[in-house]
């Protein structure tokens, strides 16, 4: 895994954030958003406890979850 460090994110940063829902998400409550911040970092919660609050990562962490997440579909 990819480590890298990286400042907190403000809760600033998560309120303003753009949050998207995943397309693959269905009607069972089991939703999932993302949304990429300002300082370039990427955020994922969950839909229906927002007050769970948010992950984090890194731009090389996105994209190392995103490529293992697509190898466990294939």
């Amino acid at each position: 895994m990819i480590e890298e460090s990286a400042p907190r994110v403000s809760e600033t940063e998560l309120e303003r954030a753009r949050w998207h829902k995943s397309t693959y998400s269905g009607s069972n409550n089991g939703c999932v958003e993302h949304a990429l911040l300002a300082s370039g970092r990427h955020a994922i919660r969950d839909t229906k406890d927002r007050t769970l609050g948010a992950h984090t990562f890194a731009p090389a962490q996105w994209q190392a979850f995103i490529a293992a997440v697509r190898d466990s579909l294939l």
